[in-house]
C-alpha cells in the first residue's frame, strides 16, 4: 500500500495508474471524434496513426531523419545552456551587466519564434536555421534561471566567507555553486523542451534534407494525416524520452548538475 507524504497509508489511485486512464481517456476521445468526422484525411483514428508509424519508423529515411533531428536538439540544449549559464552567472554577480543586457533579451523573448526562424532562413543554411531558433529562445529562459540562483546565494555565507578569506575558487564551490544548482536543473529541464519544439518548427520551415520537420511537411502536403501524426509522434517520444533520461540522471545523481 501506498504512503502518503506524512507516512500513512495511502488508498487513492497511484500516479501510474492515473497517467494510464487519462491516455485511455484521451485515445477514446480521439477515437470518438474520428468515426465522428469519418474522413482519414482530416483527423485518422489512432489504429491508423499506430499503423503508419509501425510502417514508418523502421525505413531508413525516418531513422536518418531522427538521428538528424536528435543531434540538432543536443546541439542546441549544450549552446544555449553554455552560453546562457555564464551569462547568466555574469548578470548575477554584476547588476550593471544585467541592467545592460535587459533590453536584449526583452526583445528576445518578445520576438515570434516563427519570426526568428524566417530571419534565420535569409542567413544561414536551412540545417541551420533549427539549431540558431531553439539557442534564441532558450537562451533567455537559461540567463534567467542561472541569475536568480546567483541571487538567491544568502548573503550571510557571504559575509562568512568574507570573513574566513576563502579564496574565490573555494566559495564558488562552497557557496555559489550549491544555492545555484536547484536553478540549474530548472533551466535545464525548460530548455530542454524548448529546444525540442523549436527545432521542429525550424525544420518544418527550413526544409533540411533528413529531418523529422521535413518528413512532417511533405506528408502534409500529399495529405498523409496519418503521417503527419507519425512524423508528430515520433517528434513528441524523442521529447519525451530525453526529459526522462534527463530526470533519471538527476535522480540518481544529485550532485552531477553541481559539478557540470
Amino acid at each position: 500500500m501506498r504512503k502518503s507524504a506524512d507516512g500513512k497509508p495511502s488508498r487513492g489511485i497511484p500516479p501510474a495508474a492515473a497517467a494510464g486512464l487519462g491516455a485511455l481517456a484521451l485515445l477514446l476521445v480521439w477515437e470518438f471524434a474520428a468515426r465522428s468526422i469519418a474522413s482519414e484525411i482530416v483527423l485518422p483514428s489512432p489504429v491508423q496513426v499506430a499503423r503508419t508509424a509501425a510502417e514508418l519508423f523502421p525505413t531508413a529515411r525516418f531513422l536518418a531523419a531522427l538521428q538528424a533531428t536528435f543531434l540538432r536538439g543536443m546541439a542546441s540544449f549544450g549552446i544555449s545552456m553554455a552560453l546562457g549559464g555564464a551569462v547568466g552567472l555574469a548578470c548575477g554577480l554584476s547588476p550593471v551587466f544585467a541592467a545592460a543586457l535587459a533590453p536584449a533579451l526583452t526583445v528576445i523573448r518578445a520576438t515570434p519564434v516563427l519570426a526568428v526562424i524566417l530571419l534565420a532562413l535569409i542567413w544561414f543554411p536551412s540545417g541551420t536555421v533549427p539549431v540558431f531558433a531553439a539557442v534564441l529562445m532558450a537562451f533567455p529562459v537559461v540567463v534567467a534561471d542561472l541569475r536568480q540562483g546567483v541571487l538567491s546565494v544568502d548573503s550571510k555565507l557571504l559575509d562568512m566567507a568574507q570573513l574566513f578569506r576563502l579564496r574565490k575558487r573555494d566559495r564558488l564551490r562552497s557557496v555559489y555553486i550549491p544555492a545555484v544548482a536547484p536553478h540549474l536543473a530548472s533551466a535545464s529541464h525548460g530548455a530542454l523542451g524548448l529546444c525540442w519544439k523549436v527545432v521542429v518548427a525550424g525544420e518544418v520551415l527550413s526544409q533540411p534534407a533528413r529531418a523529422l520537420g521535413t518528413g512532417m511537411q511533405g506528408a502534409r502536403v500529399q495529405l498523409e494525416t496519418a503521417e503527419v501524426f507519425a512524423w508528430t509522434l515520433a517528434g513528441i517520444l524523442l521529447c519525451a524520452l530525453t526529459d526522462a533520461a534527463f530526470k533519471l540522471i538527476q535522480k540518481k545523481d544529485p550532485l552531477a548538475l553541481r559539478a557540470a
